[in-house]
């Protein structure tokens, strides 16, 4: 963590017509909040945002309200390195893509000089158009992930993290994920105590990790059409504790087990082993955040994991963090 305070960190904030707006007022607030903080510590301002489009003056968003831009492009480029600049998505991407190559060309030329480069939602578009994303993993939001992944097939796409951090290049989900990614800078700039405070402010987590699923297990099996998929998924999620060969869901769904496997990978996009392993980590995340005092062990038993070296291993391994350090961050 760099634990910066010898000056504001300029932060451009991209827009042009049409971009969200919540995706550019979430980060916007993040990093505002953590300014009055500082100055309640009697330190100088962390970071000085500024939003940027083609031109200066009034710049329409998707909703009622538009921001105004007091930098353009030609600017930010003249300005130099060392800032972060923060590139909204679109409700119509293709669209606004098509009808931006300037924008594009401007991003393949100041991507790598600046200290780091954030693409929100679909704005990994405009990244990815550039080029500065190959050979990169990368999110976005996850009704476009598979356009994503098919145009640009040199992009390692994660269609389901919330946001993905690959050396300088930060991309994110769509909306909310953008307040999550500007925690993070925060937390990253001047420390985990400072980004709790500003979490605070918004009533809101710290931060999702940045692996976190974009959908909830209960929801995505909410989404399933098949019949037997479902009740085999609900039988799933009502008995976690409980033993799970593919014998048994097979059973529940009434079909043999190597029919149950392709037809569960077809309607849900994963595997029988990947959804229970999804739901046991949802499960204990939940009772992490609302059982703040049941011992771990207990967790681990309670999801079907068995020990409580196997709920640290499985937390380890998806969401970087240990059970310890979520319950920490996102303990009630």
């Amino acid at each position: 963590m760099e634990h910066r305070h010898a000056g504001a960190h300029r932060v451009d904030l991209v827009v042009y017509p049409g971009f969200k707006a919540l995706e550019a007022i979430g980060p916007m607030s993040v990093f505002d909040y953590a300014n009055v903080h500082l100055r309640q510590k009697c330190l100088p301002d962390g970071y000085a945002v500024r939003v940027v489009a083609a031109q200066a003056g009034p710049v329409p968003s998707d909703t009622l309200m538009g921001l105004q831009a007091t930098h353009t492009l030609a600017q930010v480029e003249a300005d130099g390195t060392g800032c972060t600049v923060l590139l909204v998505g679109s409700r119509h991407i293709e669209q606004v893509l098509a009808a931006s190559p300037e924008l594009v060309d401007w991003v393949a030329r100041v991507a790598p000089q600046v200290g780091r480069m954030i693409a929100l939602c679909s704005g990994s578009f405009f990244l990815a158009a550039a080029g500065v994303l190959n050979g990169r993993r990368a999110a976005t939001h996850w009704s476009v992930a598979g356009l994503l992944a098919q145009r640009y097939p040199h992009i390692a796409v994660d269609a389901d993290a919330i946001y993905v951090r690959d050396g300088s290049y930060w991309t994110s989900a769509g909306v909310t994920a953008g307040i999550d990614l500007a925690l993070a800078v925060v937390e990253q700039d001047f420390g985990h105590a400072l980004a709790l405070d500003v979490a605070r402010d918004l009533v809101m987590y710290l931060k999702r990790p940045g692996g976190q699923s974009q959908f909830s297990v209960s929801l995505a099996a909410q989404a399933t059409q098949h019949s037997g998929v479902q009740a085999a998924q609900q039988w799933v999620l009502a008995h976690l504790d409980q033993p799970m060969p593919l014998a048994l869901l097979a059973d529940k769904a009434a079909m043999s087990e190597r029919n149950f496997r392709r037809v569960f990978q077809q309607e849900t996009g994963c595997s029988p082993s990947s959804f229970v392993e999804n739901a046991r980590l949802e499960r204990a995340k939940q009772l992490l955040e609302n059982l703040g005092a049941l011992p771990l062990k207990t967790v681990a038993a309670k999801v079907g994991l068995g020990s409580e070296q196997a709920l640290r291993h499985l937390f380890v391994r998806r969401l970087g963090i240990t059970p310890v350090v979520y319950r920490e961050r996102f303990g009630g």
